[in-house]
């Protein structure tokens, strides 16, 4: 058991060296308000008088005290060359491992000046703790901390906040599990108001490493006494209660020395306490804190070799990570070149090994790109967006010229359907650009072990990144003109025997002829209205001529059938009053007036009798304004025209579209994503592998390099301390 604490001193010998918190060892924390007298109760601890006094606040940081049992037969910890060999007694800081101090009053002054240079001299407080060990042969093995003592208010030159700094630093070693609080209360106060209790019970609710400390008994009033107290009866701690009696501040004037002040203690508990002598007072707090330590080093100890274990895997990997030092930087530039490149290829490949799981990265973002984005965009957009009847109206008449429109014209068509596939170009660059930011971002995200080289080399990082972005920028140009050529080349011939467009032409075109041949049978019946009754005969030459007509509708009908192509007549047998002097297919007719005139004995015309019937008719205006198309109704005929092109527009706009969707992601991959990543690695060595050029680029960051040297020296330390706890056998520990 003696052999746990030194194995415990040794470890924190070690994690001094690094600075390190992360291990938490086992150590005994002094905490008390103000004045209550730690300081008192450690120099009883030890033997001597050595730190600093005064009035207010003197212990501004935290002072951790190694107290190690020297006999003189012990070669471990003196030495000819320190000039130990014959001391009975002496001290070694931290912060000056070389010189030894044999005069206690010298290490007092050390320790305010050390005070003063880390805290300054204003009374303010510093986190940063001093490590003073001191070697005797009439102490025992214990590792105490003294902390600055709990104030409320503050006074001289301290902060307003100084209740929160003293309490912040307080509980930062209180909190820690493997620690033993050692709190200081006084008698002549009630314990139950204080502090130093009240801290303790908020980390340790249980107080099962809580250890009360009663000071200043001999100052209670006149009548009352500790008992009490001193039994626990007033408030219970499981470790128990101990009660001492300090020097007091004239005692200190007078320069009364320890062992007198231990003699006068055991003297006043004998006189006033004699019950409770034997457990209470210093030697008795000395022997009882040793056996506590011990005992709480045996149950730490397993878990603190666990925790040691761990961290010395963690601390591998991560010196592992910040990589050995350059040895040929000509070797390590070519090697980090090739990595990125590798690297960069498999994140657009998707056969990376570190595999992002929170976002799309790489080729599957890319995928993403072309078949989400770039796909869903293209089939929002409508193929008549941005048309509307009016329009398309228009574009008929305008093709017309100044004639008459007898079937629908192509011109119109080609117009109205270049117009909607121009709306394809937009979303489709959009594509490229989305896929070129995507590739950009890649850089930065292709890799931990390439990150890690990033880090490490700032300079070489950013190179890369110039070389790739460049490299990037010089493809896009390319591949946009790819893309926009891609929409010129549909642009450029509307192919309308294309076999998908094939089929609603034909499907147009029975339309059109259906609505055509019903007209035809509409005019018909009002040519036989026209014409006289049964009792008139026509003469042979006129019957022929209406015969031939016939005959022509007839075969014009059958050759219509045949036809595939939308481009028909609309209406070739006009509506209203039919020319007298024409047939139907525009041969003039003989006799036709006579033929067609009444009989006078029938009655007179209907058209007359109306023109008679209207002497004072207003005269008709000739020339009307010309309407806009959206100022007046379609008629049935305009209507049948913009439906036949809405329909083939709407069926080649689906096939362009279709090609778009599937052309542009090949072109982009071609020109874009594959070219980039076939030629990264040639670039990158063009650019940047030059013999004048590695060392400049593989000079290591200032970051990574402390980084390294501290993750090598928590690494050294931690196997050190694992090799200090496996000494200790599990016999010797129980």
């Amino acid at each position: 058991m003696e052999a746990l604490i030194p194995v415990i001193n040794k470890l924190q010998d070690v994690f001094n060296t690094v600075g390190a918190d992360a291990i938490q060892l086992p150590q005994i924390v002094v905490l008390g308000t103000q004045s209550s007298g730690k300081s008192s109760v450690i120099e009883s601890l030890v033997g001597r008088s050595f730190l600093p006094r005064g009035v207010g606040i003197v212990t501004r940081r935290p002072l951790v005290l190694q107290l190690v049992y020297t006999p003189k037969e012990d070669r471990e910890h003196r030495s000819a060359e320190n000039g130990t060999l014959d001391l009975d007694e002496w001290g070694i800081f931290l912060h000056s491992r070389s010189k030894v101090y044999t005069d206690f009053e010298d290490i007092r002054k050390e320790i305010e000046a050390e005070t003063d240079r880390m805290a300054g001299s204003n009374k303010g407080i510093c986190p940063e703790p001093i490590n003073l060990k001191i070697y005797s042969k009439s102490v025992v093995n214990l590792t105490l901390i003294d902390l600055p003592g709990i104030t409320k208010v503050p006074v001289g030159d301290q902060p307003e906040d100084i209740e929160t700094q003293i309490s912040q630093l307080v509980l930062k070693y209180i909190c820690n599990p493997n620690s033993i609080i050692l709190a200081v209360v006084t008698a002549n106060t009630d314990m139950a108001t204080s502090e130093s209790l009240k801290l303790s019970k908020d980390v340790d609710p249980d107080g099962r490493r809580t250890l009360a400390v009663v000071t200043k008994l001999d100052l209670m009033d006149a009548g009352t006494d500790a008992i009490d107290i001193l039994c626990g009866r007033v408030i219970p701690v499981k470790l128990g209660i101990i009660g001492v009696v300090n020097r007091s501040q004239q005692d200190i004037m007078n320069n009364k020395s320890i062992q007198d002040a231990l003699k006068d203690e055991a003297a006043f508990l004998q006189r006033k306490y004699p019950t409770l002598a034997n457990r209470n007072g210093t030697p008795y707090l000395a022997k009882t804190l040793n056996r506590l330590l011990m005992h709480h080093i045996r149950d730490c100890l397993p878990e603190l070799k666990t925790r040691v274990n761990v961290m010395v895997s963690q601390f591998q990997t991560l010196l592992n990570s910040y990589g050995e030092d350059v040895g040929d930087k000509s070797q390590t530039l070519l090697q980090i070149i090739t990595k990125f490149a590798s690297s960069y290829c498999s994140t657009i490949e998707g056969t990376a090994r570190n595999i992002e799981t929170t976002e799309l990265r790489g080729g599957a973002r890319i995928c993403y790109i072309f078949h989400e984005a770039f796909g869903k965009t293209l089939n929002s957009i409508h193929p008549l967006a941005g048309l509307k009847k009016g329009d398309i109206l228009t574009a008929i008449q305008n093709a017309t010229g100044p004639r008459p429109a007898l079937f629908v014209p192509e011109v119109s068509f080609e117009l109205l359907v270049k117009r909607q596939i121009r709306r394809l170009e937009e979303p489709s660059l959009r594509c490229v650009e989305l896929v070129h930011d995507e590739m950009q971002s890649i850089i930065q995200h292709c890799g931990i072990e390439v990150q890690q080289e990033m880090l490490r080399f700032p300079k070489l990082h950013e190179r890369i990144v110039d070389v790739v972005t460049l490299l990037l920028r010089r493809r896009l140009p390319p591949t946009n003109q790819m893309v926009e050529n891609l929409v010129a080349i549909e642009l450029a011939y509307i192919n309308t025997k294309h076999p998908d467009f094939h089929k609603d032409a034909v499907l147009a075109s029975s339309l059109l002829q259906n609505t055509d041949g019903d007209h035809l049978k509409h005019n018909k019946r009002l040519l036989s209205a026209t014409r006289p009754s049964s009792t008139i005969i026509p003469n042979d030459t006129n019957s022929k001529s209406d015969n031939n007509s016939q005959d022509d509708v007839t075969s014009f009908s059958e050759q219509n059938k045949e036809q595939s192509m939308p481009w028909l007549l609309t209406n070739w047998l006009p509506h209203g009053k039919i020319d007298s002097n024409s047939s139907i297919d525009g041969s003039p007719v003989k006799n036709r007036e006579n033929s067609m005139s009444p009989n006078p004995n029938t009655d007179s015309n209907p058209m007359i009798e109306i023109q008679k019937a209207s002497p004072q008719q207003k005269p008709i205006n000739l020339l009307p304004v010309v309407p806009t198309q959206t100022s007046r109704k379609l008629s049935e005929r305009e209507q049948r025209d913009c439906e036949v092109i809405e329909r083939l527009i709407k069926s080649y706009f689906y096939i362009v579209r279709k090609s778009i969707q599937d052309s542009v992601p090949k072109a982009v991959m071609h020109f874009l994503v594959n070219y980039v990543k076939d030629n990264l690695q040639s670039e990158l060595v063009t650019h940047l592998y030059k013999s004048d050029h590695a060392e400049l680029l593989l000079n290591e960051s200032e970051h990574v390099a402390i980084r390294r040297k501290e993750a090598a020296d928590m690494l050294k330390a931690l196997t050190q301390a694992g090799h200090i706890i496996s000494e200790i056998r599990e016999t010797h520990m129980w």
